[in-house]
């Protein structure tokens, strides 16, 4: 009751009156001042992204040193126009639901990015989930309508009416909608239907006819994904001699079979589900490979896919020993993830080229995007990564490794980064460098002026692509290989479930596809379950 009757009454109370009138106008004027800068900073953020068209156009302008002066007068002059409302308690009511309806605004989004898996959406929050988003918007929705009814459902008339304005002006963006991931989280096609719908998986389904495997790898990567949904990653298994396993055809014919022994339809012969082509020739058949293994694809034409994939802009992954993975064993309760003793290893560093060690390129990026999202998945969320840093006794160690933990942080990715020092190894790559210039120098008399010319170029553009394949190919030996494969293997203690590693670029030289493969094969060679990764397009973003 003294409240509404009397404003002033802490006047009376307070062992100095002019104390309570400083704080009055001190604190008014800070709030005003900050929420008047805050305010004309998210006009001019809008109007820079052109979230609604050219209305805003104006709000770009900036003073030399960047102050957004036109966002403020802006800003200033809709303030005012709340103020003709006259009543104080008027404008509080105003205000206290705007704030409320923001916060709802901000649950609801991050609910959205929650129930999409966006993989960039890590929040510190510990205790953080969807849960929570709904919790704060139905408290958000109930105290808007106790302050008052009408303000409420006129500010969320607004509010839709803005995201009506945002959904015909604003352009297209290159990162897509959080409407395309909600859409894409629950599509299913009716190709493949049984297939997809017994794997519980969401997924667009593509079919293609053509003469080839890499031909057809092409078309795929053209007409996959549906507007802004497109894949932007090719995985593909690696080329060896391991038998591949289909897993599919297993699916299939456990899921024929009845889990009651005494079930009459035991004893019809049903056929299986889902029918596929067999991965590997028979020796019995026309069909049983170019090259006698009953494989249908060559090395050339499989490296040739990869090189592809890259120049169209798709991120490669190559996925070597996952016959190997038993999913059951590491990952079903009890195991040793619930121990907390499963661990995933990133290598976020191209080991082909030892003399350019960058941690923070475009591919480098990718692997701990891919290895996050892992660690995202409900079965992976008590994995541990461990992240190694290849360094040089010679070198300061504190200095990098201080580096990658401050990008991991503000990457909000949790990882463990163990420092590997590789001097051994290193040694045997620059022992070879060192006797290739030699021979290089004893043989540069006897090359012509074009072929002198040629190799400068061919080195020249080797420097470009410091992710590539060395196009002097010959320089990595197979020792150095070797030895890398041994540091990686000597490192995995405990063994982790599944490596991540750079895939370099294939070679420009087709002619080198064949030493490219043979180079992978050695640097992977008895890992266990291994992913080799080649990132092209920026994925990472701390703006979520």
């Amino acid at each position: 009751v003294l409240l509404q009757r009397d404003y002033s009454f802490l006047r009376d109370i307070n062992i100095w009156e002019p104390l309570v009138i400083i704080g009055v106008y001190s604190s008014t004027i800070s709030a005003s001042m900050s929420n008047l800068i805050g305010a004309s900073r998210i006009l001019y953020a809008l109007a820079k992204d052109d979230l609604f068209g050219k209305v805003l156009c104006l709000a770009k302008k900036t003073s030399h040193s960047g102050n957004p002066w036109v966002a403020v007068l802006m800003s200033w002059f809709l303030v005012q126009l709340v103020l003709f409302s006259g009543k104080l308690n008027t404008i509080a009511s105003i205000v206290t639901i705007f704030f409320l309806l923001v916060y709802a605004a901000v649950d609801l989004a991050c609910l959205a990015l929650e129930w999409a898996s966006a993989p960039n959406f890590r929040p510190t929050f510990r205790y953080f989930t969807w849960h929570t988003c709904i919790l704060g918007i139905i408290g958000c929705a109930i105290m808007m309508f106790l302050i008052n009814a009408i303000y409420a459902s006129a500010s969320i008339a607004f509010m839709l009416l803005l995201l009506l304005l945002i959904h015909y002006l604003s352009p297209t963006s290159s990162w897509g909608y959080i409407s395309q991931a909600l859409i894409f989280h629950q599509a299913q096609y009716d190709s493949w239907l049984a297939l997809v719908d017994h794997l519980n998986i969401k997924a667009f389904v593509n079919l293609t006819l053509a003469d080839s495997v890499r031909h057809g790898v092409q078309h795929l990567l053209f007409i996959s994904g549906l507007g802004g949904m497109r894949p932007n990653t090719l995985v593909l298994g690696f080329y060896d001699d391991c038998l591949p396993k289909d897993k599919l055809i297993e699916l299939s014919v456990s899921s024929t079979e009845s889990s009651d022994p005494f079930s009459p339809s035991q004893d019809i012969e049903q056929p299986p589900l889902h029918r596929f082509a067999s991965l590997r020739g028979s020796s019995e058949r026309q069909d049983y490979g170019e090259f006698g293994d009953g494989k249908v694809l060559g090395a050339q034409e499989y490296v040739s896919v990869i090189s592809d994939a890259m120049k169209m802009l798709k991120n490669v992954v190559l996925a070597r020993y996952f016959n190997d993975f038993d999913k059951a064993r590491i990952l079903s309760p009890p195991s040793a993830l619930a121990k907390g003793n499963v661990f995933v290893d990133v290598w976020p560093v191209n080991l082909l080229r030892p003399d350019s060690c960058s941690y923070v390129d475009t591919c480098s990026l990718f692997l701990l995007q891919l290895a996050c999202i892992l660690n995202m998945v409900k079965s992976w969320r008590k994995a541990t990564l461990r992240l190694f840093l290849c360094v040089e006794e010679g070198r300061s160690v504190r200095g990098p490794e201080a580096k990658l933990g401050q990008l991991l942080k503000d990457l909000r990715i949790k990882a463990q980064v163990k420092t590997v020092p590789w001097d051994q190894v290193v040694a045997l790559h620059w022992q070879r460098q060192s006797g290739f210039n030699r021979n290089l120098t004893s043989k540069s008399s006897d090359l012509t002026a074009d072929e002198m010319e040629a190799r400068a170029i061919e080195e020249e553009s080797e420097e470009d692509y410091a992710n590539s394949f060395p196009s002097n190919a010959t320089r990595v030996s197979d020792d150095y290989l070797v030895a890398v494969n041994k540091l990686i293997l000597d490192q995995a203690m405990p063994p982790p479930a599944v490596r991540f590693l750079y895939l370099p670029r294939p070679p420009a030289d087709t002619r080198r596809y064949a030493t490219y493969l043979h180079q992978l094969d050695l640097l992977t060679q008895d890992l266990g379950p291994t992913l080799l990764i080649h990132g092209v397009t920026p994925v990472i973003t701390t703006d979520l």
